[in-house]
């Protein structure tokens, strides 16, 4: 059981989320639809899924349907990097993609350099890279 497969996010608008994701920040997919009902992304390990928001909430509890809000909800994703000037490259492609800067990348305590971006639906996203990050032979962060 120890483990996550697929992280799904709801999304107001599959076309600008899939620009967002796939065109702007390059993540792979075999679907080339700017519109379909669902949408996987090809990352390594865990697998990254958008679905219109109304039907995922309705799929959760289609008679009481959870109550949909903006804002921060205490959850973040994260894309750790091999390289410092990665975290200012994907950052700069957020950006262009549409996405609003949160946190510019900087220096933190821990000795790494991160930045936050939200995505068009205003999820939270930290770019993060560290000196004593190690990765496996999938590119998978060993802690």
């Amino acid at each position: 059981m120890n483990r996550i497969n697929v992280i799904c996010l709801g999304v107001r608008d599959m076309t600008k989320s899939i620009y967002f994701y796939r065109d702007g920040l390059g993540f792979k997919t075999d679907e080339t639809a700017d519109n379909p009902a669902v949408i996987f992304f090809n990352t390594t390990g865990t697998k990254f899924e958008l679905y219109p928001l109304m039907l995922l909430a309705e799929d959760i509890n289609p008679d009481s349907p959870p109550q949909l809000s903006n804002g921060f909800a205490g959850i973040t994703l994260a894309i750790n990097v091999k390289e410092k000037v990665e975290v200012d490259e994907l950052i700069k492609m957020a950006k262009a993609a549409g996405g609003t800067i949160v946190k510019e990348p900087t220096d933190v305590f821990w000795g790494g350099y991160h930045a936050y971006f939200a995505d068009p639906d205003g999820y939270y996203w930290e770019v993060a890279w560290g000196p004593d990050f190690q990765y496996d032979e999938q590119n998978m962060l060993i802690f």
